[in-house]
């Protein structure tokens, strides 16, 4: 009995399907670590820069170089991290690959060719342009590397999105031949979940931008060193969060109503709702157990119904009404769920705190509220983690929903020894490049935004160029 159960557990352990989806979900989880930084602080650079030449004033010039700095590690750390996944659809999802490929393939390549050239075309001018370049035109370059920042995110996210409510094909061929192709362009690009998704990904990395700032610039007043830098970069990044925090309750309540219109077994999974209901609660904290069918915790009565429908009376579609082949992982998409809200709820309850002591001229002096924004960082890109964890688990079990099932999407020559064997080594080779990124944006952080740092003579306008240089050397 000893070595039945342990050669089951092997088989289940050197799965080429379980391996490859464990791969894939490390290769985005480790990646998604830096696109909405990326995202967010290249939003904080237009904002910085564009003060700057507004005001003249040149803490936000040297506020922006050191963002800059920053914004080139991250960025660095972004596209290293995200070629692995496109090799993974050829090696592991070559199945997949063909199947979708004229219409995936059209969504996501659009992201390289437009998004990823502008972008990366201007980063040469924005880390390297100060004195190379008018101060328009190096504004205009920061303006296209947000930009480009964005459009990547807009076509990732459309494209995704099509996986999940996939429109604008038809499916042709038979056997080994059979694939969809485009029909209809701008019906692929806007598939019905495309825009309100787009919106929640956005908002979620601005978010991430935001507690970036607000840690640093905490940090700073905690360790009362660069103070006046810290003072400026609190005061826009609490402008800028409570902005994103309103408008990602809007976001949330979108997306939530969408699943419920277009992948009802989703929400029902992200809820706990095994039966359908009317007054369908919603669980402030509670376990979901898909064996036997029973969510546990406690709950407000009504409250999903009115969230859904916005009528506390309607009925809520639950899992009883959708064949269990078709039910996504119930259990683990309850808890991640929850957890994304709870990142939502202690973002806005410090940004609510800071904004009070701000106010009250006393948040220099309120170390645990700095502290807190210290670590609040974790907030976002968690939250940014898990909320995609819900979105592509609540898929399952299909890789384009209600089009081809995950197992069906795997590359059929692939085996088992080869997915664990380059599973360890990408654990390996992440651990090392997530030990390298923090050092080096530590080394950056405990530098600050140092005239001497940075290069820059204070004693003259950089964007002066040769003339400011000739400048310094008469006087």
């Amino acid at each position: 009995m000893y070595f039945q159960k342990k050669n089951i557990y092997l088989v289940v352990m050197l799965d080429p399907l379980f391996l490859s989806r464990i791969q894939f979900a490390l290769h985005i989880s480790f990646h998604y670590i830096f696109p909405p930084m990326t995202i967010g602080v290249s939003l904080y650079l237009v904002i910085m820069e564009g003060v700057y030449l507004i005001t003249k004033n040149p803490i936000y010039e040297k506020l922006t170089r050191f963002w800059v700095k920053i914004f080139g590690l991250i960025f660095a750390l972004g596209v290293a991290t995200g070629i692995v996944n496109v090799f993974a659809f050829g090696t592991n999802w070559a199945e997949f690959s063909h199947f979708v490929g004229d219409v995936f393939g059209a969504l996501l390549g659009a992201e390289g060719v437009f998004a990823f050239t502008m972008e990366s075309g201007f980063l040469g001018i924005l880390l390297f342009g100060w004195d190379r370049v008018g101060p328009k035109m190096h504004f205009f370059s920061t303006c296209m590397v947000a930009l480009g920042a964005h459009f990547s995110a807009t076509w990732i996210v459309f494209a995704n999105s099509w996986m999940q409510t996939p429109s604008g094909y038809q499916i042709i061929g038979d056997n080994m031949n059979r694939h969809c192709v485009l029909t209809n362009f701008w019906q692929a690009l806007f598939n019905p979940s495309a825009l309100t998704r787009l919106g929640h990904v956005v908002l979620g990395c601005w978010l991430t931008g935001t507690f970036l700032i607000l840690s640093v610039a905490a940090y700073y007043i905690l360790k009362k060193r660069h103070l006046e830098y810290g003072q400026k970069l609190i005061k826009i990044g609490l402008i800028v969060g409570a902005i994103c925090i309103v408008l990602q309750t809007w976001s949330a309540d979108s997306s939530g109503r969408a699943a419920a219109t277009y992948q009802p077994a989703k929400l029902a999974a992200l809820e706990g709702l095994y039966e359908t209901q009317a007054q369908a609660p919603f669980y402030i904290v509670g376990w979901s157990n898909a064996k036997t069918r029973k969510t546990y915790g406690i709950k407000i009565p009504g409250l999903l119904s009115f969230l859904v429908n916005h009528n506390f009376n309607e009925t809520v579609t639950g899992l009883d009404q959708i064949p269990e082949e078709d039910w996504p992982v119930a259990t683990p998409m309850f808890q991640t769920y929850r957890w994304m809200i709870y990142m939502w709820g202690w973002m806005l309850l410090v940004l609510v705190w800071a904004w009070i002591q701000f106010k009250r001229k006393k948040l220099e002096s309120s170390k645990w509220l700095l502290r807190a924004l210290v670590i609040s960082v974790l907030a976002p890109l968690s939250a940014n983690i898990v909320g995609w964890f819900c979105a592509e688990l609540g898929r399952q079990p299909w890789v384009v929903y209600g089009v081809m099932r995950t197992k069906d999407g795997l590359s059929q020559s692939i085996k088992g020894g080869q997915v664990l064997g380059s599973l360890i080594m990408f654990i390996t080779i992440f651990t090392l490049l997530l030990s390298l990124f923090l050092l080096l944006l530590n080394q950056k952080i405990q530098q600050g935004p140092e005239d001497k740092e940075l290069g820059v003579d204070p004693y003259r306008d950089p964007y002066q160029g040769r003339a400011g240089k000739a400048k310094r050397r008469t006087s």
